[in-house]
């Protein structure tokens, strides 16, 4: 039978999934996934930035497609790709990689392309947003978009933007390179994502961004999510040359995608950062003008479609700054020990500890509606200063806060009967998953950690 490819790029690992077509439907064949560990440090944006090196995400990527059987690869007739969204990747057209011979055939590594500036990062101050022009968009600008980023480096660098003739997020890019794209092109869910995208007409906010000196030129063509990017121009790992890409998707809509199934459902996700969502009703319009204090924004789903989403900053993120802070502590005592027995261990002191007076707010990132907010800790006790305690208060706090974006009595009035949910820091959490069943008055049915790459197969 043929198989569907589906890749989700993120912003910690990549993962990829297997589809075949089965009498229940399409079933997960094969998954696989590796860590990039692709960060590095911003030498322009010094401590505020977060950038990638595109090379590790594209080495973790052959790695995964290298794992998968190769009698399933060459099944492949449809590949899906999502990945992080709001960030950003320069690269020139026509040398934006190379393809060489490995194991399993053709792969290709990045050459001429910049770093990954990610979702998270933070080089755009709100004085700097203030002084861009206002974007005719229902999404409220933010550091970490790729409009503002380009922004960023026009006041800063203009001389590196002369470099690069495309760019895109880095799902745009590794389709732009499967399919040979003489112009990158980009879903209206990863347009919405950068800013200065009318999501209502399809277009780009061109005449603001000239009158400002924006390079338009940048700006990817834009087309809708489901809708095909071309074929591959050669074979890949096994997979046959010809076969159809789709364009790409956002990772939050394809971790929708893969588990929503009805509009009673709410979808919780907790990975990297956090997001619980709604299905707006059809025919849904969000509003001209966003309200940048909201911490509701509408996300474009697919056929013309809408998600209602608390997008919160703050999710998996805090409880690895946490395993790191206790590590360097421990470092700085003399003793030494790995980061993944530090989380095993707090996790298991977590589940010992369930009441609580200790609270704690995790706002360590801030908010996209409140970017000053900063993180807190209150009603501190002598009885709850154990280390169980302390990881018990930092999980309801990351649950909490999702909650207070997106209130139960909401999600009551929209008619939720159910949460679905999904992520790795939701699966490999069982303190967190205690949490959500506390905090949220519905049923919780939790999915698996492959998600995004299983929805863009799904959509394919």
């Amino acid at each position: 039978p043929a198989c569907v490819l589906g890749i989700d790029l993120g912003t910690t690992s990549v993962k990829a999934a297997l589809l075949v077509d089965k009498e229940q439907g399409q079933v997960v064949a094969e998954c696989c996934s590796r860590e990039t560990l692709a960060y590095i440090s911003s030498l322009e944006a010094g401590p505020q930035g977060m950038e990638q090196n595109v090379w590790k995400i594209i080495k973790a990527l052959n790695e995964c497609l290298a794992a998968l059987p190769q009698q399933q690869l060459h099944r492949v007739t449809h590949i899906g790709i999502s990945g992080q969204m709001h960030g950003i990747v320069f690269w020139k057209r026509n040398k934006g990689c190379k393809w060489t011979e490995c194991g399993t055939g053709p792969s290709f590594e990045p050459s001429e392309v910049s770093h990954l500036i990610t979702w998270q990062d933070g080089r755009c101050s709100p004085t700097f947003l203030s002084s861009l022009p206002p974007p005719q968009s229902h999404i409220s600008l933010a550091t970490g978009f790729g409009c503002a980023t380009i922004y960023w480096y026009l006041k800063n660098n203009p001389d590196f933007l002369k470099s690069y003739d495309a760019a895109g997020t880095i799902q745009d890019y590794v389709v732009a390179v499967l399919c040979d794209l003489k112009k990158p092109l980009m879903s209206v869910q990863n347009a919405a994502s950068w800013g200065y995208f009318n999501s209502r007409n399809k277009s780009w906010n061109t005449d603001t961004l000239k009158n400002s000196g924006f390079p338009v030129h940048l700006l990817p063509e834009v087309g809708d999510p489901g809708s095909i990017a071309g074929s591959t121009i050669c074979a890949w790992h096994g997979i046959p040359k010809g076969a159809t890409v789709g364009i790409a998707l956002g990772d939050f809509q394809c971790s929708v995608y893969s588990c929503l199934t009805e509009r009673t459902d709410a979808v919780l996700n907790i990975s990297t950062s956090a997001q619980l969502t709604t299905s707006m009703p059809p025919g849904f319009q969000p509003p001209e003008i966003p309200d940048p204090s909201s911490a509701i924004a509408y996300f474009p789903y697919f056929n013309g479609d809408y998600l209602a989403v608390a997008a919160s900053l703050n999710g998996g993120n805090v409880m690895a700054t946490f395993v790191d802070m206790v590590a360097q502590w421990t470092e700085e005592l003399g003793l030494e020990i790995q980061e993944s027995t530090i989380y095993t261990k707090i996790i298991k002191a977590a589940l010992a500890q369930s009441d609580i007076k200790l609270s704690v707010h995790p706002t360590i990132f801030g908010e996209r509606h409140v970017p000053e907010q900063l993180a807190s800790v209150t009603n501190i006790t002598v009885s709850d200063l154990s280390l169980g305690h302390v990881t018990r208060a930092l999980c309801r706090g990351i649950v909490e806060n999702l909650c207070a974006m997106l209130p139960v009595q909401c999600l009551v009035e929209t008619g939720v009967r159910r949460i679905l949910g999904s992520g790795s820091a939701l699966a490999r959490n069982e303190v967190l998953r205690q949490e959500v069943e506390r905090i949220f008055p519905f049923p919780v049915v939790y999915g698996k950690d492959v998600d995004a790459a299983v929805g863009a197969a799904m959509v394919m």
